[in-house]
């Protein structure tokens, strides 16, 4: 076993048990959730209890729930129950390789019959063809008009959809058509037939999507002619009709069972049992006492809500968390105990900052509720963990707004700052959304600040409209609460940043201007290794976006990858423009030292100038443990020659390691070979380019490059793809591409 390999197991199971990673850690800080929630709603969830006695004077309204059916509520959860109903869809069995047939039928006949002249011919398929399409849907929607399979809803959508989706033949297609001998159509029937069978036998709500994959199909074939494979590939798109559709019928059964099975919506009106200066008479004390209003009563129902409510709101954070990876679920690693602290933390500021205003809002100025900086946590979670968190936090923002500022005795929500909430905090969210500077902060906070003003004109508009003057108090402190909302932001960001080691997107925009200390460095003294990580930077972030990872973190870690360089630049090819390569007169084994280096240092130059760990990682971790093959080589053959045993072994001549230990640093380290086996390619070809990245990827692969970080093999060939299109946009002008071999003319 090598010690690398033992440090890297060590590393691991350090990941697997510290308390980031602890369930028990995981489960108290979802406890706090629930008790942080409660504490704050509390006040306003709990009913108040009153000490009266029989016989007393109240000092003030109470208001006790009676509960009712409400009609119009329970017709509105009916309809709303039959529009959640998702939409049915049916499949309907259309058989297009007749189609196929049909149309390869008539070119037969009629390319058999030699008094009509090519043109005629020609001028006969760009007519009848099409025409074959809309001839085929009508007479199955005619066979089937009156059949208990389909309904005639289904039968019109489908062809209404078939027709509107059908696909346009080239023109110089027809002018391949009459060439064809009857030996080369039965050939193109059969390939063009199977095709359309096997990608019909899927359900297809798109043709394009099936399409798509004609040319797959028909380039397997047996068809040997290029022209045959041409003709067949069209006539199988021609022919591959969508055969999934939209069922009305089926939908409203659906819909109408739906509103059958709504359950009556029963609610709570507060109505008043006890007004200011009455006296308690006997009815209204039991009144009092059965509704648990008074304080020798208990009433464990509003805590067990309370707790209901705290739970919920809980849960959906959870199983957010748990989709997008928490440690122990089923999907990648994402979220740890580390980020859950964070959340909880963002969780309490907002609820604290919405509880602060809370406190100075009475019934007479009800418009301060619109004061509080709502966003704060979901501009928060975006900036630093996730948008889809962020939305999913922005609702229970929202629904805890609606408790903390209902300024109305009687109601538990008031979704009047419900709405408003959650308006600005999801305009804001969106807003900083891939932020690229702080600056967006400011556009952020004055986009929230416009769409809070619009969403509280608009939740006053119904009903009696206030006065004017409370209407421009509304507009004016939500306007004021986006801006507040932005100055925490910029406040508290540092703070997160530094105490959890977050590399946001600001961050990271900030490490990439080319103005840091660094980045002068590396392009003052190593231009030719600054190039380099510019274009690694660009071929990474290309192929880190095609699969997901993130872009914007490889292409900054590719500024930083090769900082180590700039210790001993002219050790390395890129920087030796006019000079001898130093390799040559020197001993392998300290050239394998010098070039080995140049992580080590890059990393230690990077933990100096403290740059953020995910990025010294990516310099430390993009050459893993593989082997310097040339210098190793090189070594062998200097021990041959010299006629000795070597002293050495081809673990002396990998790189320390660790491996990659991200999908980043390991996409860094495949952009980073591809990019310098590419530059050292004279006018290469697309198949050059495509055969390079391949091996270069198969290598690490089977070197096991890969091994700790968790990239897919469907993932490398994507990362694959993605880098070829991306070189070949880079070095368009440089590639050669095979000539197009023109078949002759006939005569």
């Amino acid at each position: 076993m090598s010690v690398n390999g033992a440090a890297a197991r060590r590393t691991g199971r350090e990941r697997q048990t510290g308390w980031k990673n602890s369930a028990a850690v995981r489960w108290l800080l979802l406890l706090l959730f629930v008790l942080l929630l409660g504490a704050v709603l509390s006040p306003r969830l709990i009913p108040r209890t009153y000490n009266l006695e029989l016989g007393g004077v109240s000092t003030r309204d109470i208001a006790a729930p009676r509960q009712w059916e409400d009609e119009r509520a329970t017709e509105l959860a009916k309809e709303k129950a039959a529009e959640s109903v998702e939409p049915k869809y049916s499949i309907v069995a259309l058989r297009n390789e007749a189609l196929v047939d049909q149309i390869v039928a008539r070119i037969e006949q009629l390319n058999a019959d030699e008094d009509v002249s090519f043109d005629n011919k020609v001028d006969i398929y760009r007519r009848e063809i099409p025409a074959r399409y809309d001839a085929f849907v009508d007479r199955f929607v005619a066979d089937n008009r009156n059949s208990e399979v389909y309904n005639a809803g289904l039968l019109e959508e489908m062809a209404r959809n078939v027709k509107e989706q059908r696909y346009t033949i080239p023109e110089e297609t027809y002018y391949k058509l009459p060439l064809l001998s009857s030996k080369r159509l039965q050939a193109i029937r059969q390939v063009a037939s199977e095709t359309v069978r096997r990608l019909m036998a899927e359900q297809l709500a798109d043709a394009e999507t099936a399409r798509a994959k004609v040319a797959e199909f028909i380039n397997t074939s047996s068809l040997d002619d290029r022209t045959d494979r041409e003709i067949a590939a069209e006539l199988a798109r021609f022919a591959i009709m969508p055969n999934r559709f939209y069922d009305q019928e089926a939908t409203e059964k659906a819909r109408a069972q739906a509103r059958e099975n709504t359950p009556p919506v029963v609610i709570k009106e507060g109505d008043i049992v006890v007004r200011k200066n009455q006296t308690i008479t006997p009815e209204i004390y039991e009144r009092l006492e059965g509704l648990g209003l008074l304080k020798s009563s208990t009433n464990i129902w509003p805590y067990f809500g309370l707790a209901v409510f705290a739970l919920l709101s809980t849960l959906a954070i959870y199983s957010y968390l748990e989709h997008a990876g928490l440690p122990g679920s089923g999907s990648n690693l994402k979220y740890g105990n580390s980020q859950l602290l964070m959340l909880l933390m963002i969780f309490a500021l907002n609820l604290l900052a919405m509880a602060i205003v809370a406190l100075i809002q009475t019934s007479d100025t009800w418009y301060l509720g619109f004061l509080a900086p709502a966003a704060l946590g979901p501009v928060l979670i975006t900036l630093l963990l996730d948008l889809n968190l962020a939305i999913v936090s922005a609702i229970v923002f929202s629904a805890a707004g609606s408790v903390l500022f209902n300024a109305e005795s009687g109601r538990i929500f008031d979704f009047t700052y419900g709405f408003v909430f959650l308006v600005i905090s999801l305009a804001a969210a969106f807003a900083v959304h891939k932020a690229g500077q702080r600056t967006t902060l400011l556009k952020a906070g004055a986009l929230a600040s416009l769409f809070g003003t619009a969403a509280v004109l608009a939740v006053i508009s119904f009903g009696e409209l206030p006065p004017r003057a409370e209407i421009v108090y509304a507009a004016a402190c939500a306007f004021a609460g986006g801006l507040l909302t932005v100055v925490l932001v910029i406040g508290l960001m540092p703070f997160f940043e530094l105490s959890f080691g977050i590399l946001s997107a600001l961050k990271l925009i900030e490490l990439s201007n080319p103005n840091h200390p660094l980045l002068r460095k590396l392009l003052t003294e190593t231009p030719g290794t600054y190039h380099h990580s510019v274009m690694v930077g660009n071929l990474a972030e290309a192929a880190a976006e095609a699969i997901g990872a993130n872009g914007l973190l490889c292409r900054v870690g590719s500024f930083y990858h090769d900082i180590g360089k700039t210790k001993r630049p002219a050790y390395f090819i890129e920087n030796q423009n006019h000079m001898e390569n130093p390799h040559d007169s020197i001993d392998p084994k300290l050239s394998r030292s010098i070039i080995i280096a140049h992580a080590r240092d890059g990393a230690e130059m990077l933990k100096a100038h403290n740059i953020p760990k995910p990025i010294r990682d990516i310099a430390e971790q993009h050459h893993g443990t593989t082997l310097l093959k040339y210098f190793y080589h090189k070594a062998l053959k200097q021990a041959q020659e010299a006629g000795v045993e070597p002293d050495f072994t081809e673990e002396d001549f990998r790189y320390p390691g660790p491996k990659a230990q991200s999908k980043e640093a390991a996409i860094v380290g495949i952009a980073d070979s591809v990019e310098a086996a590419v530059r050292s390619l004279r006018n290469p070809t697309i198949e050059q380019i495509e055969s390079m990245i391949n091996k270069i990827i198969k290598d690490k692969l089977d070197d096991n490059q890969f091994n700790e970080c968790d990239l897919t093999l469907k993932e490398l060939d994507k990362i694959a793809q993605t880098l070829k299109e991306t070189i070949v946009g880079f070095f368009h002008s440089r590639i050669e591409y095979p000539e197009d071999v023109k078949p002759k003319e006939k005569a």
